[in-house]
């Protein structure tokens, strides 16, 4: 005990480790709160971030931030689009005895929600609870090695009953409720622990492509596009894209990792460290193959290293742009992650960087001549 206690007393003296300005930048974008329908906290890092990059910012009619660095007269549009919003939960009801009772947002699985922090954001401030799970103390062994379902599960507060807990808390049925994760450098800080990193990385790897790009203007238009309720079916992908009309479509997300126990290439193909990926199946689109190829092109000419990822399931807001008006050649980019949809995941640093780079280079290349053969199909 002694010999802990010093341990402890010598960890609180060593000096904070330092995070470099994107490092606080994914801090910032990973520990705000924007469940679906709820983006707020996160549009307004966005926009921040964005405006002096651009030449105009807007919004669509749903949410979405759009950010246009205008190029040549006449040049083609490429959107840029990441999703603002996690998976969270609304308060459906209150229990006499003030428990929580709640409806998910997005693909949660129910093992992934019991006995976490999540914070109810109230018009009064955050509210914290935990998804209460009983002690195996008192289960029995068919209880004990059971999936606990959703439907059955509750957050408890601290509140006494009802009126306490709408009263003294400010709780409501609607109210939105977010995971309670920060952000951390895991160990050799090499690796991000963060909840949300879908899709706040594809945010990050948009802001500093635009940041980029403003240094030394592309040949088109891009339009960077953040949007809204992803999660529950590319809502904002869909009202934005109409909005935008591109030419180009490039969707940033996260990558499935398959680089742990558990999980098979069959499932899916990303390592974390490997660099950047491009998807070539999932459930809502195919890439236009031209375009797949030029991302290849470019990625093989600035020595990238790139990653191949077909899925059996997944959903990304490239399928909303490659369906916009006529068409527009689109395509998913992507950065590993493991442990999606959970409080939790962890992404590479590099592979972050590595993908600001191959969108940059992609972006820098899509001059009229470019565009025009990617959606030729004489």
């Amino acid at each position: 005990m002694k010999r802990l206690l010093l341990c402890l007393a010598l960890a609180s003296l060593a000096p904070a480790r330092d995070l470099d300005r994107i490092e606080k930048l994914l801090e910032e974008l990973t520990n705000a709160h924007g469940p679906s329908g709820f983006e707020g906290p996160v549009r307004a890092i966005v926009r921040r971030e964005l405006a002096p990059l651009a030449t105009r910012t807007e919004t669509d009619g749903l949410g979405s931030l759009i950010s246009v660095l205008e190029g040549p007269a006449g040049s083609p549009r490429v959107m840029m689009a990441a999703h603002m919003d996690e998976l969270g939960m609304l308060v459906k009801y209150i229990t006499p005895d003030g428990f929580v009772k709640f409806q998910t947002l997005g693909g949660w699985l129910d093992q992934g929600l019991i006995s976490q922090r999540f914070l109810i954001l109230t018009r009064k401030g955050p509210v914290l609870g935990i998804t209460g799970l009983k002690t195996p103390h008192v289960m029995g062994q068919a209880e004990r090695t059971r999936v606990f379902e959703r439907d059955k599960m509750f957050l408890d507060v601290g509140a006494t009953n009802k009126q306490d807990a709408e009263e003294r808390l400010g709780i409501r049925p609607g109210d939105p409720i977010a995971p309670d994760s920060r952000f951390t450098p895991l160990n050799d800080g090499k690796l991000y622990l963060a909840k949300a990193w879908d899709d706040r990385v594809g945010l990050g790897v948009m802001i500093e492509v635009m940041r980029r790009l403003k240094q030394n203007p592309p040949p088109a238009s891009v339009y960077a596009v953040a949007t809204v309720q992803e999660e529950i079916g590319l809502r904002g992908a869909h009202t934005s894209a109409y909005q935008v009309k591109p030419d180009i479509g490039l969707s940033i997300e996260v990558g499935v990792a398959s680089d742990y126990p558990g999980i098979s290439m069959d499932e899916a193909q990303e390592r974390v460290g490997a660099g950047p990926g491009v998807f070539l199946h999932d459930s809502s689109m195919l890439p236009n193959v031209k375009l797949r190829d030029f991302v290849a092109g470019a990625a093989r000419d600035k020595g990238i290293p790139l990653q191949y990822e077909l899925l059996s399931g997944y959903g990304e807001d490239g399928a909303e742009m490659q369906k916009v008006y006529g068409g527009a050649p689109s395509i998913n980019i992507s950065v590993p992650t493991r442990y999606l949809h959970n409080h939790n995941g962890l992404l590479s640093r590099a592979d972050f960087d590595r993908a600001v780079d191959l969108v940059t280079e992609v972006i820098r290349r899509l001059d009229a001549g470019a565009v025009q053969r990617l959606k030729s199909f004489d």
